[in-house]
């Protein structure tokens, strides 16, 4: 069984028509699941629903909390790409040493469609959750990186090795 956790970022983000804002409602993951014809046994649970730029790090304990307690040894979250790899720091910190945890995210919101990248980056973590080792880590653009070797390249828009 994998334990997902949704915080929200882009990944869940709607878009209005009218204002041209970007606002949350509820997850898509249960329909991308569906979509995906998805047979692994998953538990769903709504966090928060929240811009990774307005994470606090009291948000991160609820994080962290909630992975400590999971039942589960292989986590999956969703979140915002911009303050990702600070809560996949933040969880590494508490020394979880027992669980596979995985963090993605998307740089376009699944509700646009074709252009997301999020339907890919939870298929990838999906394959990831279940076949990395024990520790905290990032997976975006196909790949995944453990949580202190990783940044944003926020010139290209992919994530990418320390240094790379």
């Amino acid at each position: 069984m994998i334990q997902v956790f949704v915080t929200g970022g882009t990944f869940d983000k709607e878009y209005n028509y009218i204002s041209g804002n970007l606002f949350f409602k509820d997850t898509h993951l249960p329909s991308m699941f569906e979509r995906g014809r998805c047979t692994l046994e998953i538990d769903i649970k709504t966090l928060m629903m929240i811009d990774s730029l307005e994470m606090r790090d009291e948000d991160r304990e609820i994080i962290a909390f909630n992975c400590r307690r999971s039942t589960f040894d292989k986590i999956l979250i969703t979140h915002g790409t911009d303050t990702i790899v600070q809560t996949a720091k933040y969880l590494a910190s508490f020394g979880i040493t027992d669980k596979t945890i995985v963090l993605t995210g998307a740089m376009v919101p699944y509700a646009f469609g074709t252009s997301s990248d999020g339907f890919f980056n939870l298929g990838s973590a999906l394959a990831f959750v279940q076949t990395l080792p024990h520790g905290v880590f990032v997976s975006m653009n196909g790949r995944y990186f453990k949580w202190d070797n990783v940044r944003k390249n926020t010139k290209t828009g992919f994530f990418e090795e320390l240094g790379g």
